[in-house]
């Protein structure tokens, strides 16, 4: 199935198959009284914002606004969001469905909610879903942006940033990275294309409350203090003109819970050797509201806190698909002992039956379980594949 295509290893295409092209079926309802977006299977996460900013609400999802929400939503949705209103599937309320043998269903708590529950993390392996409807929260503003500090104190921010967003107020996201800075506006022509460490903040709080939830990250001086008041829509569309279609992408991701000091010194070896300009590092927390759903409560199981830590190497240029590659492939080596285990299924590439099988940890019986009930033959393969039971 093709949402978005926006599948690092990908999955949104295959040779000698049928390719589900979903692209054209996009659309959004709000219904501002119910709190409730629904949202067509191809439509695209700038879609959805621009639908309910008009209203003053919103729903969370990831950070480039041209992404499908197909995607993003069943391999779980991490964001600018996610500490305040959990992943995308925790505020998903219905899907409808076809299923592989051409029957139509629409699962939820009430109707199949075996299937309801595997759709919230399990990825493109139980269905086409036409559908999602999704509960929606009063924001209209964030106070949002980037900070940026020279790549020589890589170590001391990230150390620092480790520490300090665990204890953050939880209408308080940011994410770390690793970065070249772009060589355009809105960043001042003297920073362009140096290496730098930051931290892209969202303030989903009362907004005269952001300088003093601020105030400590302001203190470290950033040479580049990016924070301002905004429409959500805009802090995610923020990365859309960087990370244009025909990119090579090639990415590796682990779920981590804590930052030891060792780990912390192998981040800053491979952040000073960023192969490419658009390539990156990002650690986006998943905490706060996300970690107060059970492991079992969905079929994405990581819901101990900590972060989604996903090496990306990115260009332009087909012919540095190795460099790309080599690089990502080095630094996730090197930093996975540090890991949970898991992965985050929308930032794997194809890494084999027991990568998927170790993701999704002890929801994985129960996944092949119901793979063997709504898709027996697999017939929805070409994804971070279940297999049935």
């Amino acid at each position: 199935m093709r949402c978005g295509a926006h599948n690092g290893p990908g999955l949104g295409s295959v040779d000698d198959g049928l390719v589900i092209d979903l692209s054209a079926l996009r659309g959004v309802i709000v219904d501002p009284n119910a709190r409730i977006a629904h949202v067509l299977g191809g439509t695209l996460l700038g879609e959805v914002d621009h639908a309910a900013q008009a209203f003053g609400l919103a729903a969370p999802f990831g950070i480039i606004s041209t992404t499908g929400v197909g995607g993003l939503t069943l391999g779980g949705g991490v964001g600018h969001m996610t500490r305040k209103l959990g992943l995308s599937i925790d505020n998903l309320v219905e899907a409808d469905v076809v299923l592989a043998d051409g029957s139509f269903v629409t699962a939820s708590d009430k109707q199949h909610p075996d299937l309801f529950w595997a759709l919230r993390g399990g990825g493109g392996n139980f269905g086409v879903v036409t559908r999602f409807a999704f509960k929606l929260s009063p924001l209209s503003t964030v106070i949002a942006g980037p900070t940026l500090f020279p790549i020589e104190r890589s170590a001391e921010i990230l150390s620092w940033y480790r520490d300090f967003i665990p204890n953050a107020l939880e209408e308080l996201n940011g994410f770390f990275a690793f970065l070249t800075v772009p060589p355009g506006p809105p960043f001042p022509e003297e920073l362009h294309l140096q290496k730098m460490c930051g931290v892209v903040w969202c303030w989903a709080g009362a907004p005269e409350e952001a300088d003093r939830a601020s105030a400590e990250v302001r203190a470290l001086q950033p040479v580049l203090d990016g924070i301002q008041p905004m429409p959500l829509s805009v802090l995610n569309s923020a990365f859309d003109e960087l990370y244009s279609h025909g990119d090579q992408w090639y990415w590796r991701a682990d779920v981590v819970t804590e930052i030891p000091d060792e780990a912390v010194a192998a981040h800053v070896q491979f952040g000073e050797t960023l192969p490419t300009w658009k390539s990156t590092m990002h650690l986006c927390p998943i905490d706060g509201a996300a970690a107060r759903v059970g492991s079992d409560e969905t079929a994405w199981t990581e819901r101990d806190g900590g972060w989604v830590q996903v090496m990306v190497g990115v260009d332009p240029e087909p012919a540095n698909r190795d460099l790309l590659r080599g690089w990502c492939v080095s630094y996730w080596e090197t930093l996975h002992p540090y890991s949970a285990g898991g992965s985050y299924v929308n930032m794997m590439m194809e890494e084999g039956d027991d990568r998927v099988r170790t993701t999704y940890g002890a929801n994985y019986d129960r996944l092949a379980q119901i793979k063997g009930e709504y898709d027996p033959g697999n017939f929805f393969h070409v994804n971070q594949n279940i297999k049935s039971a």
